[in-house]
């Protein structure tokens, strides 16, 4: 069974860039990217710390689910 993977807060910001989410705001230690497609604004916020918690983790990898190829998210969040 595959673990998820020690990532820190750049880390998945610079994977969601890299996915089209651009729209970046900060309030504290959060930052919130955003896209539109099709219409919809789609948005996630990530803590910016430098190790982001497995809970915390396992729920932007379920958000972004309902956004990107569940292959990608896989490849990136997860251990093989």
């Amino acid at each position: 069974m595959p673990k998820l993977k020690n990532l820190s807060g750049k880390e998945v910001i610079n994977f969601c860039e890299k996915n089209n989410f651009t729209d970046k705001r900060q309030k504290g230690s959060h930052v919130n990217v955003s896209r539109i497609v099709f219409g919809t604004k789609q948005s996630v916020t990530i803590p910016d710390h430098k190790e982001i918690d497995r809970g915390t983790l396992h729920s932007i990898y379920k958000k972004l689910s309902s956004y990107l190829p569940e292959k990608d998210l896989l490849e990136f969040f997860y251990t093989k």
